[in-house]
């Protein structure tokens, strides 16, 4: 039967690929997609349907960032391929408890995965037993949600013979998707219990021409990403550092190395991630170290160490001082940088004005972002593994809530550590730099523009 059902569906040659990994005995995650048209949705209703038919009893997952949306869009191609292949009476949906209920006892359950600063471990999927999982657009989650789905899917795997099996659907996006699976698999190097299939829409040819032709009148950035499947490029209007800037501040040959020397150190927090010095001559990075898990005596002695090496005044070091920092500040006799505090009144013209900025940190993001895009500001310290960190982190320094009118801000350390599933050291070690651009003393020697 399911065979069947398959046939009749005639799948395109791209979603064939994504089945017969669905069905191996090695792949365990499955990621599909990479630009618009391709029938990622369709594929990951397919494939549910597939399962709870063939293995009765089963408990399948499909996911969105919102339930809300999912119910307007998923959920619909659902019954859509339901009518289609004539299987309104082998199920009922149960929207009270957001339930799709086969009647060999097969369920699958709709699930909002969206992060709520109050679940940020996702507690909420904690009791959740499954068989496998589809996460529709899954580059709008959390990668920890996805990580916490997966550890979920043991629901009758023993019963039924079978392997963790998960499916995602995505557009080209920078963040943990790009990071996990379409640049290992570029670069020959995704894991083998992953696989990442890119579906364009020239590989669908249901497509009506009509729908092709509209994707090709967006905008370069959009008709990149969803016509050319172009994981290189990123349209949001928040970005705050464009690529080529990027690239320019890796090579910085155009930046004189003069003036004084600066140390900005990004401390760890509760020893879970790494602390990580920044040396500057003038505004381009010369030397970066990092230390990992790091305690307070390791952390100090290091940076005085740096400080004698590279003869940087106490005055021109600068420490992250929340939580663990705040020691960090006060051994080391340094200057500390609160995240959370106010902004720093700037200099303009011969008078000092409020900035308006929501706090230091953003100041510091934002002002910092335009040294590096008008090639101010640039690092020659970097190996290869450091600058694609950085890279991605310089890639999410972005305004949040830009169409509203107010305070200027950036997108916040969590939702960045949600989108490359990890902590922005790097980046936070680079924007307190210009945290000395906003000393009184020192604007008076140099303006800043």
């Amino acid at each position: 039967m399911a065979k069947i059902r398959w046939a009749m569906m005639k799948l395109l040659i791209k979603q064939e690929h994504a089945i017969y990994y669905l069905k191996d005995n090695l792949t365990e995650e499955v990621l599909y997609g990479g630009a618009a048209g391709g029938g990622k949705s369709a594929l990951g209703c397919l494939w549910l349907i597939e399962m709870c038919q063939k293995y009765p009893g089963t408990r399948w997952l499909m996911g969105r960032s919102k339930l809300k949306t999912l119910k307007e869009t998923t959920l619909n191609t659902f019954f859509e391929l339901a009518t289609l292949l004539k299987l309104g009476n082998q199920f009922s949906y149960k929207s009270v408890e957001h339930i799709i209920q086969f009647k060999n006892g097969s369920q699958i359950l709709l699930k909002d995965l969206f992060y709520y600063p109050s679940d940020p471990n996702f507690d909420s999927l904690g009791s959740l037993e499954i068989t496998g999982a589809f996460i529709d657009e899954c580059s709008q989650v959390a990668y920890h949600a996805w990580q916490i789905v997966k550890s979920r899917i043991r629901y009758k795997l023993t019963e039924y013979g079978l392997i963790p099996k998960m499916l995602g659907s995505c557009n080209p996006a920078k963040n943990w998707a790009y990071k996990e699976f379409y640049k290992p698999c570029r670069d020959g190097l995704l894991a083998p219990h992953r696989r990442f299939i890119q579906s364009l829409p020239t590989d669908n040819p249901h497509l009506h021409p009509s729908y092709l032709q509209s994707l090709l009148r967006l905008d370069k950035n959009s008709r990149e990403r969803l016509y050319f499947g172009n994981w290189e490029y990123d349209d949001d209007p928040a970005t705050l550092i464009d690529r080529d800037a990027i690239a320019d501040y890796f090579n910085p040959i155009h930046i004189p190395q003069q003036g004084l020397k600066y140390m900005t150190i990004d401390v760890a927090r509760k020893g879970r991630d790494k602390t990580v010095f920044r040396i500057w001559h003038g505004w381009v990075c010369i030397a970066r170290e990092a230390i990992a898990k790091s305690g307070l005596d390791e952390v100090v002695g290091r940076a005085r160490i740096l400080q004698t090496k590279h003869g940087i005044a106490l005055s021109n070091i600068i420490a992250d001082e929340d939580g663990v920092g705040g020691g960090v500040v006060d051994f080391l006799k340094c200057k500390g940088f609160i995240n959370n505090s106010s902004p720093l009144e700037m200099r303009e013209g011969n008078a000092y004005i409020k900035p308006n900025f929501d706090n230091l940190k953003s100041q510091c993001s934002i002002k910092m972002a335009e040294m590096i895009t008008n090639r101010l500001s640039g690092e020659i310290c970097t190996s290869d593994t450091v600058q694609q960190t950085t890279t991605e982190e310089m890639e999410q320094v972005k305004l949040k809530d830009i169409d509203r009118d107010g305070r200027q801000g950036i997108l916040p350390k969590e939702r960045v550590k949600e989108l490359i599933g990890r902590s922005p050291d790097e980046w936070d070690s680079i924007m307190m730099r210009y945290w000395f651009a906003l000393r009184k003393s020192y604007s008076a020697r140099v303006r800043i523009g």
